[in-house]
C-alpha cells in the first residue's frame, strides 16, 4: 500500500469536509450575528467587517479540521487492523497469518494408496 497516497487521501478526508462545513457555519453564524456586535473577552473588535468574516471562517475551519482529524485518527482501516509487524515464524499461535505446515505429507500418503 502506498503510504504517500494514503496520507494524501487522509489529509483530503480532513481538509475538504472541514472547508465545506466552515463555509456553511460562517454563513449561518453571520446571518444571525452582526460582526460589529461581537466582543472578544469583553472588548469590541476593532477590525473591518471583511477581517471579522475571514477570521470567523478560519476559526470554523480549524474546528472542522479538529473534528475530522479526530474521526480519521479513531478510524482504523482493515489493512491496519489485520497487519502483523512480526515475520511469519515469530507470530503467536492462533494468528491467522502464521505459516502453517503444508499438508503435503497427507496428500502424498493418499496418492501412494490410490
Amino acid at each position: 500500500m502506498n503510504f504517500e497516497g494514503n496520507l494524501a487521501r487522509r489529509v483530503m478526508w480532513v481538509i475538504w469536509p472541514a472547508f465545506l462545513v466552515a463555509g456553511v457555519a460562517e454563513a449561518v453564524f453571520f446571518t444571525v450575528f452582526d460582526p460589529f456586535d461581537l466582543h472578544f473577552f469583553g472588548a469590541p473588535l476593532d477590525w473591518s467587517r471583511e477581517a471579522i468574516y475571514t477570521m470567523g471562517f478560519f476559526g470554523f475551519w480549524v474546528l472542522g479540521i479538529a473534528s475530522s482529524s479526530l474521526t480519521v485518527f479513531l478510524e482504523r482501516s482493515p489493512f491496519e487492523e489485520d497487519r502483523c509487524p512480526l515475520d511469519s515464524p515469530g507470530r503467536p499461535h492462533g494468528c491467522p497469518k502464521r505459516a502453517v505446515p503444508a499438508p503435503a505429507a497427507v496428500g502424498r500418503a493418499s496418492d501412494a494408496r490410490g
